[in-house]
C-alpha cells in the first residue's frame, strides 16, 4: 500500500498531502509531531487513536517527536470547550507528567521517539518574544475557530491567554521543524497555525493529519475523564476488561477500527459472529497489547466465571469493619462510600435505585438499609465489575 494511503487511513483531515508526497519521494525521514498536555495523570484510549497513527509512521521508518506540554498545560487547551479551563499548578502538572512517557511507550517505539518538554523553549522566552509571536495572529483569524466564535456570540468570556494557546502550540512545530503534526479532529485549527508560523519563518509547512475523537463508554460523547466514560492506559487488567465488555455493539466496531486498526473487510467478517464473542475478542486483543497474552487469558476466564456463570471472583478489595465504620452499625450507603470505590453517596443511592447493588448475591432495594458488624465476611457487589469483601 502507498505510504500516503496508510497515513490517510482512518483520518478525518489530511492537509498538505502533496508536499508530504514530495518529501517522501526525496527519501526524507519525516519528523512527525504529537503534543500531549499533562492535564490529567492518565492517558486514555482516546489518546490511543492518535498514538496508533504515530506508531504507523514509526513502523515505516519515520521519527516521532513527542511533546509533553508542561508549559501549554498551564494555559489549558480551549479546544472544544465552552468555558475557561481550570488553572493547574506547576506541581500538579509535574505530577501528571511523571507517568506519561511510561504510558506512551506502551504504544510507541521508544527507540524511534524524540521527547521534548515545551518548557525547554518557552521558559526562556522574554515578554518581547511573546509580543512578536502574538503579532502573527489577528483577532478575526482567531474567531474563525468554531468554539471561540460560539463563545463570543454567546457572550461567554474568552481570555487573552486562551487566544495564545494555538500560537504556543504552533510554535512547538516551528521549534521542532516538524514535517507532520498529528492530533484529534478538535486540534485542526491549532495544527494549521503551526503551518502558518513555519511558512512565516521560511520553513517547509508541516502536513496536518487529524483523527476522529473516540466515543466513550456511554457510546454518545467523546471519551473523556470529565465525562467518566473512559478507559485509561493505567487501568487494572480487570477494570480494562470489564469496561470494554460494557460498551455497546455499535461502539465495539469503532474500537476495532481505531484501537486495533482493523480494516472494513475484517470487521465485516467479525459481524457474522455473535457480538459477545467479538467483544470478548476485542477485550483480549487490547489487554494483550498492554499486559501480555497470559493476563488477557486470565481476565477472560475471570469474566466468564463471574458474568457468564454468576460466580464471585477470587480476588477483590477487602476492608475490615473498623477501618470503614466507627460504630457497630452503619448504613449500607455509608459503608460503600467509605471504601473509596464510589465517587459519592449520591452515586451509591443511584445504584441502589437501579437494583445494581447486591449483598452476598441478593439485590438490595432499600437505600436506608442498616448493617451490623458481621460475624463472618460478606461481599458487596455494584453492577457487573465492582466487588468488595467486608471482614468482621
Amino acid at each position: 500500500m502507498n505510504p500516503l494511503d496508510i497515513f490517510a487511513s482512518n483520518s478525518e483531515h489530511f492537509v498538505g498531502r502533496e508536499n508530504l508526497e514530495e518529501k517522501l519521494k526525496a527519501g526524507k525521514t519525516l519528523r512527525v509531531k504529537l503534543g500531549v498536555d499533562p492535564t490529567r495523570p492518565d492517558l486514555t484510549f482516546g489518546h490511543m487513536v492518535v498514538f496508533n497513527k504515530l506508531r504507523q509512521f514509526q513502523d515505516l521508518g519515520h521519527q516521532a517527536v513527542l511533546i509533553i506540554g508542561d508549559y501549554t498545560a498551564s494555559i489549558g487547551d480551549p479546544s472544544g470547550r465552552n468555558s475557561l479551563r481550570p488553572v493547574l499548578t506547576p506541581e500538579e502538572i509535574d505530577e501528571n507528567a511523571k507517568t506519561y512517557l511510561e504510558q506512551a511507550f506502551k504504544v510507541l517505539d521508544e527507540s524511534m521517539t524524540e521527547v521534548h518538554y515545551n518548557s525547554e523553549w518557552f521558559s526562556k522566552m522574554s515578554f518581547a518574544d511573546l509580543l512578536n509571536l502574538a503579532r502573527k495572529m489577528t483577532v478575526a483569524r482567531m474567531l474563525e475557530r468554531d468554539d471561540f466564535s460560539k463563545r463570543y456570540a454567546s457572550n461567554t468570556p474568552i481570555s487573552i491567554v486562551e487566544f495564545l494557546y494555538p500560537l504556543v502550540q504552533g510554535y512547538d512545530s516551528l521549534i521542532t521543524e516538524s514535517d507532520v503534526e498529528l492530533g484529534g479532529s478538535d486540534q485542526l485549527f491549532n495544527n494549521l497555525v503551526g503551518r502558518d508560523l513555519q511558512a512565516d519563518a521560511g520553513q517547509s509547512r508541516q502536513a496536518v493529519i487529524t483523527m476522529p475523537l473516540l466515543v466513550g463508554l456511554d457510546g454518545v460523547r467523546k471519551m473523556s475523564k470529565s465525562y467518566n466514560n473512559y478507559i485509561a492506559f493505567n487501568d487494572t487488567p480487570r477494570d480494562m476488561f470489564g469496561k470494554i465488555m460494557s460498551i455497546s455493539d455499535e461502539t465495539m466496531w469503532t474500537y476495532y477500527q481505531y484501537l486495533l486498526l482493523s480494516d472494513k473487510r475484517t470487521i465485516d467478517e467479525f459481524k457474522t459472529e455473535h457480538p459477545m464473542h467479538c467483544k470478548k475478542n476485542l477485550a483480549q486483543l487490547l489487554l494483550t497489547k498492554f499486559f501480555g497474552v497470559e493476563v488477557a487469558r486470565e481476565e477472560l476466564a475471570n469474566f466468564e466465571n463471574v458474568f457468564s456463570k454468576n460466580q464471585i471472583p477470587d480476588s477483590m478489595p477487602e476492608y475490615n469493619w473498623d477501618a470503614i465504620c466507627s460504630a457497630d452499625e452503619d448504613t449500607l450507603v455509608n459503608i460503600m462510600t467509605a471504601t473509596g470505590l464510589f465517587p459519592s453517596k449520591k452515586e451509591v443511592r443511584r445504584l441502589i435505585d437501579q437494583s445494581a447493588i447486591k449483598l452476598d448475591g441478593e439485590k438490595i432495594s432499600d437505600p436506608f438499609l442498616a448493617l451490623q458488624r458481621p460475624s463472618k465476611p460478606f461481599v458487596l457487589q455494584a453492577g457487573k465489575r465492582i466487588f468488595v469483601r467486608i471482614n468482621p
